[in-house]
């Protein structure tokens, strides 16, 4: 036990604090219907954002791009602007590319502050600039070889309706304006995952139409000593980002909850996942899984839901106190803390409550491109959101992403950002009392959002044949009113919040909804739920006797 608690003390130190996020991609042939499916959770402390646009446009030979962080707003430079660039919703362009991420941190010594393209901004110029995933990658691997590459260790998500790619990459060193990078094409009729470490190991390299790779890639890690052996043997993961206690723990083991949620015989990798074991015992999870059945666009949002339920990394164990009396899956920030004296560390889920957004793109080819990409946004913890629709070729996106007034500092009740946390944070310190409330109001209204979908896209395929404009129209005004409706209802939520579960207590309601009466009408009637069974439980083993009620003493509290 002692070494155990010497090793998790010594690599936690190294356990990423950066942007933390999770991405799932799904071939066409393991969706239910047939599209391509991305996802992307951005968990970032603090951090508010926008849901992005950009207009189409043409430019005149010369004109820069000036090229400010993503997350920061620092100022890093200038490049040459595309002559054509395209309409982006979130993160889905008009010609359906969706481009997500995962920051794995790899090697600090290539980190390149010199770079002028941060991750983000490479993401939506990737969008602004490509028709196909393949294009994405060209553009975004050419725009880092000739200005740096800005931030630490990247996974990027880059799919379009027929194919779903990962590509990876790290700078070189500071001041070296230079990058190693891979690109992976999923099967199609696979799902892959990945979190905060990078994911790709020994590829055919020979299989150019499904693999792409830097020419400087494998030499470079043989110069710096990270690699040894032949070409065919080469893992750009243990390269440049080998597994840590942390890349294992806190990263794979989302990538393999997700993953056991979707087939069968994952239990064989938890020796890799606790992060315990040495590598050189242990089997590293796969790339990619086959799943047992299809996937829905409901079934990639219920993973993006993940709480490690079910598994040995559980955040209500019977003997964690963690959870709290209210059986609380989150646990505060930052990941590790200090007890006398010995670091300790949380697990981490999928769903955590630092997301600013999420969303799952849906890319169909068989579909017209302005009714076939479709994003699903929620602006808080995945857990914690109805997902609403909005089409790639939209003339807007709904107002309630994009509240001029609303920022990291401004509270606006018209934000979604700030009433899905506002609500959010109401549940999260009293989980068992208040997340099934909001679990009924998110799920019906997603399912009203999937049951609506057909029809209204019927209807836009009908438009489509005659008046493009009115088709779009109508996709955006659906947008916007979904939005809306979803904002209006969370709102409506956080006030009966407040009014039902005051001081710890619970209104008892009527079959309508009505707050029942005492015989004088004057106040609720009310139940004193408590604190959950299990925290129940360990309180009366960790205090003994202490708060025994003597067998003599019949206790009233009712008046107290």
């Amino acid at each position: 036990m002692k070494k155990l608690l010497l090793l998790i003390a010594v690599v936690a130190m190294c356990l990423p604090q950066s942007e933390a996020c999770t991405s799932i991609l799904v071939g066409k042939k393991a969706s239910v219907d047939g599209s391509v499916m991305c996802t992307y959770n951005i968990d970032a402390w603090g951090a508010m954002h926008n849901m992005p646009r950009f207009e189409a446009g043409t430019h005149p030979a010369g004109t820069m791009r000036e090229i400010y962080d993503r997350d920061t707003r620092v100022y890093h430079g200038r490049i040459p602007e595309a002559p054509v660039t395209y309409l982006v919703n979130g993160h889905i362009n008009e010609w359906q590319v969706s481009i997500g991420e995962s920051t794995f941190d790899g090697r600090e010594e290539l980190v390149d502050s010199t770079g002028i393209i941060d991750y983000g901004s490479l993401m939506l110029l990737g969008l602004q600039r490509s028709r196909t995933a393949r294009e994405a990658i060209e553009v975004m691997t050419s725009l880092v070889e000739k200005y740096g590459f800005e931030s630490s260790g990247e996974s990027f998500t880059v799919c379009d309706p027929n194919e779903a790619w990962v590509l990876e990459m790290i700078g070189c060193g500071p001041g070296s304006k230079s990058v190693v990078w891979i690109a992976v094409r999923v099967p199609d009729n696979a799902v892959m995952a990945h979190a905060n470490q990078s994911r790709i190991r020994r590829v055919n390299l020979k299989d150019t139409a499904n693999v792409k790779i830097s020419k400087n890639c494998i030499s470079f890690a043989r110069q710096r000593g990270y690699f040894k052996g032949k070409d065919s043997e080469f893992s750009f993961c243990d390269a440049y980002n080998p597994p840590t206690f942390g890349g294992r723990r806190l990263g794979d083991t989302r990538v393999w909850s997700i993953y056991r949620r979707l087939t069968t015989g994952m239990d064989r990798y938890i020796p890799y996942v606790e992060g315990i074991k040495p590598m050189s015992e242990v089997e590293p999870l796969p790339m990619w899984i086959i799943p047992d059945k299809p996937l829905s666009v409901n079934t990639v949002i219920e993973c993006l839901r993940d709480h490690l339920e079910d598994t040995p990394f559980t955040f209500n164990d019977e003997d964690d106190p963690g959870a709290g009396i209210y059986d609380s899956p989150f646990r505060p920030q930052p990941l590790r803390y200090d007890a006398d004296g010995t670091t300790m560390f949380n697990e981490r889920a999928v769903s955590t409550a630092h997301t600013a957004f999420t969303f799952v793109s849906q890319l169909r080819s068989f579909m017209p491109r302005e009714v076939g990409g479709v994003i699903w946004w929620g602006s808080d913890d995945s857990g914690m959101v109805a997902y609403t629709p909005v089409y790639c070729c939209a003339n807007r996106v709904p107002h309630c992403y994009n509240v001029p007034e609303a920022d990291a500092f401004h509270f606006s009740d018209k934000s979604a950002y700030w009433v899905c946390n506002w609500v959010s944070n109401m549940v999260y310190p009293r989980w068992s009392l208040l997340y099934p409330e909001l679990q009924k109001v998110r799920d019906t209204l997603q399912a009203s959002y999937f049951a609506n979908q057909a029809e209204i896209e019927q209807r836009v395929l009908d438009l489509l044949k005659t008046d493009r404009n009115s088709a779009i129209k109508l996709l955006s005004d659906y947008g916007d009113q979904v939005g809306e409706q979803m904002v209006t209802r969370w709102r409506e939520m956080a006030y009966h919040m407040i009014v039902k579960y005051n001081d710890g207590v619970v209104r008892e309601e009527d079959e309508n909804g009505n707050y029942k009466r005492n015989s004088s009408g004057y106040r609720p009637r009310l139940t004193r739920p408590g604190m959950s069974p299990k925290a129940r439980r360990q309180i009366h083993r960790s205090t003994g006797k202490r708060f025994e009620v003597p067998p003599t003493d019949n206790l009233d509290t009712s008046y107290m």
